[in-house]
């Protein structure tokens, strides 16, 4: 029996420069400061009827290896990046259907400010705008806006429920049917309808109301990264579509079925919010062809092992340059206040591994499940996939967004999943929100 229909979405790594020194990228050290990749990527997206491409951000450039930028700056290494909601402006005018989400972090955005900026989206994009709420992982971000460092991880998510508190408050300022559009009488908006919030938290506040008016969706989507134990409980006390990374077909359900649980205790119905699993497919014309692409992933990061291990360092705030690459990772001790479960994941998947090998395995991996072969032998994996965990979705990331490597999955994977029924064949309706909900 195949699998109810999926939702598939897309996760830009920062900008489209992370396709330098990849085959096939043309001369994309001078293409990526336009916005011509961008849009290919999103039109394509939209033909394959894709729910939404969320944009991932930092706002630092690394400085955790070796306690240098040289190896970020020379490989391009998460930098440059540009800012994500103006890159959401110009895919939200190129595209009809498809969801905008941006990443804008709690800390380097006042909740006023990400109101504003995703209720403008939404306004502009006709009701397809998603906020992607992330609380930082680097203390190198943090200086950046005047800072010593980021508060502690699960202090952060503390935080955040003021900060959602307010964004969420502010989408709600205007009632439906605020604007009259009374030209008879000499009226706009109607004030009995707009409200201030009037908000004082322990660590924001903010008046309200919201200066740029309704949104199309009435609140827009929110999107989150759930890992830890505190990001669970805030992305299922909040989010309407979560980032997962849990490892292994049967981490994916238990990671599934926890959030759903814990939505159904708060009253919130688990079907309204949809969890998209990482993928990163090798897809190809043949099964060699495929096998032979993954191989050479697993062989470029052990040829480029520091630049991985710099990234690896980059995503969870830690400088691994001092260690032995022939220790045990067993016998490491490894804590950080930044991404912890992209650390633990890492840690429980590496064993006893010796830390050179289990950072190539790490770095080679399809992120939650490995999905290797043709258009219709990874279509089938990931139905499989699916039915065993229950829905309702992949965010698939590339380790570079060339017009080759995208066109693997554009042109030659989704089509298989539309003739098998997996995926949409065209949105059934304008707004992102609805889209998701579909089915």
């Amino acid at each position: 029996m195949p699998a109810n229909p999926f939702h598939l979405a897309w996760f830009l790594q920062g900008s489209s420069i992370q396709a330098w020194g990849e085959p096939w990228t043309g001369n994309i050290a001078q293409e990526w400061m336009t916005a011509d990749m961008f849009l290919d990527l999103v039109r394509s997206m939209e033909r394959a009827c894709f729910d939404y491409i969320l944009i991932e951000d930092s706002i630092y450039v690394g400085q955790n290896w070796q306690n240098s930028r040289d190896i970020f700056l020379k490989g391009g290494i998460c930098v440059p990046r540009q800012e994500p909601s103006v890159v959401a402006s110009i895919m939200a005018a190129a595209t009809k259907r498809l969801g905008i989400v941006p990443t804008l972090s709690t800390f380097a955005y006042h909740p006023y400010l990400t109101a504003r900026i995703v209720s403008s989206l939404d306004q502009i994009s006709g009701g397809r705008a998603g906020w992607n709420m992330v609380t930082g992982s680097s203390d190198l971000s943090a200086q950046n806006f005047g800072m010593d460092k980021l508060p502690e991880h699960d202090q952060r998510y503390v935080m955040a429920e003021e900060y959602i508190d307010i964004v969420k408050g502010l989408w709600g300022s205007w009632e439906p049917g605020a604007i009259l559009d009374d030209r008879e009488n000499g009226i706009l908006i109607d004030p009995a309808k707009v409200h201030t919030i009037d908000y004082k938290g322990q660590y924001y506040a903010s008046r309200g109301p919201l200066n740029s008016g309704p949104c199309p969706q009435g609140q827009p989507v929110i999107a989150q990264a759930g890992g830890s134990k505190s990001g669970r409980k805030i992305a299922a006390t909040h989010a309407d579509t979560i980032v997962a990374a849990p490892n292994g077909v049967a981490n994916m359900k238990q990671y599934r079925d926890d959030i759903r649980a814990q939505m159904a205790a708060m009253g919130r119905d688990p079907d309204s919010c949809k969890i998209l699993f990482l993928l990163s497919p090798v897809v190809a014309e043949t099964e060699e062809q495929a096998k032979w692409a993954a191989e050479q992933r697993r062989v470029q990061a052990a040829a480029n092992l520091d630049a991985r291990m710099a990234r690896f360092g980059w995503s969870t705030n830690l400088d691994l340059s001092d260690l032995d690459l022939d220790t045990p990772v067993s016998e490491l001790v490894l804590t950080t206040n930044g991404h912890q479960s992209s650390l633990s994941q890492f840690l429980t998947r590496a064993g006893d591994k010796p830390l050179r090998q289990a950072m190539v395995d790490h770095v080679s991996v399809g992120y939650c499940v490995d999905m290797v072969g043709t258009p219709d032998s990874v279509a089938s994996q990931m139905d499989e996939v699916m039915q065993e965990v229950g829905g309702d979705g992949f965010l698939l990331v590339l380790s570079d967004v060339s017009r080759r490597s995208v066109a693997t999955i554009m042109d030659g994977l989704v089509p298989v999943l539309q003739r098998r029924g997996l995926t949409r064949r065209a949105y059934a309706h304008e707004q992102l929100r609805d889209n998701l909900l579909e089915f």
